[in-house]
């Protein structure tokens, strides 16, 4: 084992008082071992904040947005390695000893693999392709819990605080740096929005957003889109 390295763990939340609960117990351990947990609410008004303060370190507000949420719990927390995690994603059981890894490299961030929650052979398929296309562009999605040292992240200025793909956004600026770091250990990310939305359709919006991202269209225009089409929200 490397020295003893501190984790803050970054989740961000807005109205997730369904499944908050259950994603922070499965922290606890974590917890235990002296790391460090906040969670990072957006007003939300389902209760979520006070069902995630009893098994948090710190629960702070802040203005709505992922990345604006990210940076907030990132300028609060105490540790050395940054880990910014979904809501609806869990971490491996041995997440710590794949980070201690991190830790021991020569990389300045990195990101998991993922698997999808889903039981169908087509959830298979996707989790392959987004780990895949991840390994060859260097990009990581906010699905695979993307973490980094303290001064990278600091030195970098966070996320930009733009509305949607600040994860992909982030990847490009730091993987000037250095590569990702890719731990094979997967995070297991719910898969309610591709069994709501239908796979297919959830694929075609998905990539049609990434390829509006990279030809320059404005992020506010690509997250009215994501509003509308998958979260059925009007601005």
């Amino acid at each position: 084992m490397s020295d003893p390295f501190l984790l803050s763990i970054v989740v961000p939340v807005w109205m997730e008082a369904a499944g908050v609960v259950k994603t922070l117990e499965a922290l606890q351990p974590l917890r235990a071992q002296r790391h460090e947990l906040i969670v990072v609410d957006a007003g939300s008004t389902d209760g979520t904040a006070r069902l995630a303060s009893p098994l948090a370190d710190r629960v702070i507000q802040s203005g709505k947005g992922r990345a604006v949420q990210m940076n907030a719990g990132a300028a609060v927390a105490k540790g050395n390695v940054l880990l910014f995690l979904h809501a609806d994603t869990q971490l491996p059981s041995n997440a710590l000893s794949c980070l201690d890894q991190f830790v021991q490299s020569d990389k300045a961030w990195g990101r998991f693999d993922v698997r999808l929650s889903g039981r169908g052979a087509m959830f298979h398929v996707i989790a392959w392709f987004m780990n895949q296309r991840s390994r060859l562009t260097g990009i990581c999605t906010g699905d695979q819990a993307l973490f980094v040292r303290r001064e990278v992240f600091e030195a970098l200025r966070g996320f930009e605080h733009l509305p949607i793909m600040e994860d992909i956004e982030f990847s490009r600026r730091v993987r000037l740096v250095s590569r990702p770091f890719c731990i094979q250990e997967p995070v297991v990310t719910n898969s309610r929005r591709w069994e709501k939305q239908g796979v297919w359709r959830t694929i075609f919006l998905m990539w049609r957003l990434r390829w509006r991202y990279w030809r320059g269209e404005s992020p506010g225009a690509l997250a009215h889109s994501y509003r509308s089409d998958v979260r059925n929200v009007k601005d």
